[in-house]
């Protein structure tokens, strides 16, 4: 299919040319202070309605006729410059970029200020980085999930947890990528913690609406995430000492000029504190985490440059020598970009992922470890062409090998559980694709593309077929490397931008995706536990439609921005369980599996101040997310676990002074939906809750304020610090994490409900440093 891409490419390129030469102005944009590369910085032609910004690794192409041009280059946070080219052949222009001096310099990310009404692109967030640094979370520990929360359409799993929701889709229905490496479980210590360390970001993208062609995979959203670079220039050294946990960042040149690396790492250290009690079980016990982020970059040539990125993260609980709980995510990246071209850029990439835990009981009559494990190995192959300034062609190619080690238990003899050993499931995918974004006029853009994707599940192993009721019908066995299934999909994408005026558009999309990989869980939290399958014979790929239309605003010169979105997303081959099921260390798992389908829709607002000694935002969300099944709730629809009438958040920044500036967060939601009994019944001497509606109850409303505030000293001789103060939950509320039933211990005819919660109100201090 890629020869058929670069011919087509070919016939467009010529047809395009044949009605004027066209000349490329091409190169790299960088911040001046650190020769960080710039994602999304603006280049235009000055009074016309001509421009491109840069794409993830800082290279931007703009095609002119020959002729002399006043090009202004605008990124917010930096210093607007305007240059005078004469254009008469290709024309190679890196540009460093000066930052606003006003401005903190840590702020390093660049977009152009009214990119959300020219750009087709429905549904994303970009999430600056110095936000989520400054917005007040639980222990102080900055935290990109958690501000990820904060936009609409997008919710919580659940207090002080770093999980989301997106639309109406369910946790393992968002792809999480880390420098391009799938990340299977994105938390710490059982989610209150994300993976991410704030110091080591570079960029942060939430397609939560019409996904580009290049992603593929999940359902509801893509989280793109990328590392810093590391400054070209000069050696550097940051970092955090806080209640809970120290981060700390270095990075410089390789080579000055050529290359750099960034090495950061954050632990945990309550562990530390049990060591000093008195009793021998306490202080060997283990409660801590720990990540590592490795990024590396050096340029060959004007045409070539390399990448090396890494992480590496674990968790470890565990109570004397009784019980320990690992988990931990290790990913790999080696990329390669490469210019055959000036309009033509390439990035081929090599990507590791892996996710794996292990959970040890040892007592005296017990000897158990139980262990789980998913791989992944990813070949990606991407191009784009900047064939004019009417159209950005982009295409690529990817293979991927993925393997699944379902939860297994080894147990000696001694043991009162046998040993179970559950079969591995691999499979292959490959996808190709293909998008154009196209300028059709200076009011009219276009982004349409195509996504042919392909599975195939190989053996070895013993596979079983199951009928509605979970009987076994078919029981095979296939050898190495064999097809058990194969699954074909065709995935179109488009999006359409219409501009209003300067100051306003409209937008539109639609967007088809597929999911081959599915997380089994009893709760709406993504837990370390939970089981990972592959589409099987019995497990279709899960199949989501979505349109959404939206109005888009700039408001006092792009000091203040507006958007209104309205989505409908339909769902295919959603998978749940049987009342009753047994989801761990089950080799017949497939059995407890039903098969349905799911709506969501809503409405989406946000209000946001960009600039100014006060600055923030309002998001709003209203929404609905419903399933149907025809072995639950007699078939009736029901709410997912998932659907929130409401959600509302408020987020402010204060910068009162050079050294004083403060935030606060306010967020409401209304409460998940929930199954309760609805009543009981005696066999013989025991009370046996009954079960009527799913999802048919709700948990209590939520809502919190948080606030925070940073104190920021003069720079002396390099070294910078700052104290950051913060008190999570001011008002003390006691919201729900579980709502439980038991019977009354005076009268057992009497049924109360009793309700945890798991916070009060959390004071935080943190020490950061830099220099």
């Amino acid at each position: 299919m890629k020869p058929l891409l670069l011919t087509l490419i070919f016939i467009i390129s010529v047809f395009v040319d044949a009605f004027g030469q066209q000349f490329s102005l091409h190169g790299t944009v960088s911040d001046a202070i650190n020769g960080e590369t710039l994602i999304g910085v603006n280049i235009r032609v000055d009074q016309q309605a001509l421009g491109v910004s840069t794409n993830s690794y800082g290279y931007y192409v703009l095609s002119l006729a020959k002729g002399e041009y006043r090009i202004k280059i605008s990124a917010v946070g930096y210093q607007t410059q305007t240059k005078v080219i004469k254009l008469g052949q290709n024309t190679k222009l890196d540009i460093q970029m000066e930052r606003q001096k006003q401005l903190d310099s840590v702020e390093i990310q660049a977009f152009s200020m009214d990119d959300h009404i020219k750009n087709p692109q429905m549904g994303l967030n970009r999430l600056d980085v110095k936000t989520f640094r400054d917005i007040p979370v639980l222990f102080g520990e900055r935290d990109v999930l958690k501000t990820m929360q904060l936009l609409p359409g997008v919710l919580s799993v659940g207090e002080g947890n770093s999980g989301f929701l997106v639309r109406g889709g369910t946790t393992d229905q968002n792809l999480i990528l880390l420098d391009e490496a799938m990340v299977y479980n994105a938390s710490h210590l059982l989610g209150f913690f994300s993976i991410f360390n704030s110091d080591a970001i570079k960029e942060v993208n939430l397609y939560k609406g019409e996904i580009p062609a290049q992603y593929g995979g999940r359902l509801a959203s893509v989280l793109d995430v990328q590392l810093l670079e590391g400054n070209r220039e000069q050696f550097g050294v940051e970092g955090g000492i806080g209640l809970i946990a120290s981060r700390i960042k270095v990075d410089g040149p390789i080579k000055k000029g050529r290359g750099s690396f960034m090495l950061s790492g954050r632990r945990t250290y309550a562990d530390l504190f049990l060591k000093l009690l008195p009793e021998s079980d306490a202080n060997k016990s283990k409660l801590y985490f720990y990540d590592l982020n490795l990024k590396a970059n050096y340029q060959f040539n004007a045409n070539n440059r390399l990448y090396i990125s890494g992480y590496l993260g674990k968790d470890a609980l565990g109570y004397a020598d009784d019980f320990r709980f690992d988990w931990g995510n290790t990913t790999g990246t080696v990329r390669w970009n490469h210019l055959f071209g000036p309009k033509f850029f390439s990035n081929t990439a090599l990507i590791y992922s892996d996710f794996n835990y292990h959970i040890g009981v040892f007592t005296e009559n017990n000897d158990i470890r139980i262990a789980s494990k998913i791989q992944q190995m990813n070949l990606k192959q991407d191009f784009s062409y900047f064939n004019s300034r009417q159209h950005i062609f982009r295409f690529g190619i990817q293979i991927l090998r993925q393997q699944v080690a379902p939860t297994a238990i080894e147990a000696s003899d001694a043991s009162d559980i046998n040993t179970v050993s559950i079969e591995k499931r691999q499979g292959i995918e490959l996808a190709t694709y293909f998008s154009d974004d196209w300028h059709t006029s200076s009011r009219l853009r276009f982004i349409y593309g195509l996504r042919l994707h392909a599975f195939a599940l190989l053996g070895p192993g013993t596979f079983r077929e199951y009928d509605e009721q979970g009987e076994i019908t078919a029981l095979r066995n296939y050898d190495q490397g064999t097809f058990v299934k194969t699954y074909f999909n065709l995935e179109p994408r488009f999006s359409a931008n219409l501009m209003l005026n300067e100051q306003s558009s409209l937008k539109a999309s639609y967007n088809r995706n597929t999911q081959i990989l599915h997380q089994l869980s009893n709760s709406t939290a993504s837990l370390p536990t939970d089981v990972w399958m592959l589409s099987s014979p019995n497990i279709e790929p899960q199949i989501a439609d979505q349109g959404a239309l939206g109005y888009y605003r700039n408001i006092k010169q792009g000091q203040y921005e507006f958007s209104a979105e309205v989505y409908y997303k339909s769902m295919q081959n959603q998978i749940d369980y049987r009342n009753g099921a047994d989801l761990l260390v089950n080799e017949n798992i497939e059995a407890e599996l039903v098969y349905g389908q799911g709506r969501a829709y809503g409405l989406e607002l946000y209000f946001r101040k960009k600039y100014g000694v006060f600055k923030g935002w309002i998001s709003y969300t209203l929404s609905r997310s419903r399933r149907q099944f025809d072995a639950i709730n007699e078939g009736r629809w029901f709410a997912s676990r998932q659907d929130r009438l409401h959600d509302l958040a408020l987020v402010g920044f204060l910068k009162l002074s050079p050294t004083w500036s403060f935030s606060g967060t306010f967020v409401y939601n209304t409460g998940s939906a929930v199954t309760f009994p609805s009543g009981k019944y005696q066999i013989g001497e025991r009370s046996v809750w009954y079960y009527t509606e799913r999802n048919g109850y709700r948990m209590p409303d939520y809502h919190r304020l948080d606030i925070g505030a940073t104190w920021t000293s003069k720079v002396k001789r390099r070294f910078q610090s700052s104290w950051t103060f913060g008190l999570y939950n001011v008002y003390n509320r006691k919201n729900a994490y579980i709502i439980d039933f038991r019977e009354n211990k005076d009268n057992p005819n009497i049924t109360e409900a009793y309700q945890i919660a798991l916070f009060g109100i959390v004071p935080s201090v943190t020490w950061n440093f830099k220099f």
